[in-house]
């Protein structure tokens, strides 16, 4: 396919832009998007994930929420040595080690990304019966402590022997 703007050079560059719920879409070569001022992916205007990243992991030099502690400079992973301001311009940690290491700055941050810092997703039916037992137990606690908080003592008291009983059939 030949670049929409010149027609000379090979569209290297798929562009879909979307405005108002109307969807247009160009093909050009980098020439001609560097003239209309397109963002070009890895050049050091353009869009990439590892600018997403850095920018998602430099969060903390304006805010740090309760029971994190803001780290030493010099804050490293005793095994590889990578400190945390490294992990931010790469992106990646060096070792295993590192996640126990920057451990209390990772939990905001997968807030942030994921909205959670727990899985989950989807649970194969074979091997994920006590998993699944275990998130129904969860939420009945949930349930119940919602029935006490809101003094609706028998539906608690209910829901109280459903947890009772889940809790037996999991022992098992």
């Amino acid at each position: 396919m030949l670049c929409q703007e010149c027609g000379k050079r090979p569209a290297t560059l798929h562009f879909t832009k979307i405005v108002g719920g109307e969807k247009t879409e160009s093909h050009l070569c980098e020439t001609c998007a560097r003239e209309k001022g397109e963002m070009i992916p890895g050049t050091p205007n353009g869009f990439s994930i590892h600018n997403l990243l850095s920018g998602l992991l430099n969060y903390d030099s304006a805010t740090v929420t309760p029971g994190m502690t803001a780290p030493p400079a010099n804050n490293r992973c005793e095994e590889c040595g990578l400190t945390y301001a490294q992990f931010s311009k790469l992106g990646r940690f060096g070792c295993s080690s590192c996640y126990q290491t920057f451990g209390d700055r990772l939990d905001p941050l997968l807030k942030r990304v994921h909205g959670s810092t727990t899985h989950s997703g989807k649970v194969p039916l074979r091997s994920g019966g006590v998993l699944q037992q275990k998130r129904e137990l969860d939420g009945l606690k949930q349930k119940l402590a919602e029935l006490i908080q809101q003094e609706e003592f028998e539906a608690a008291a209910g829901v109280r022997d459903q947890i009772r009983e889940l809790e037996k059939r999991i022992s098992e």
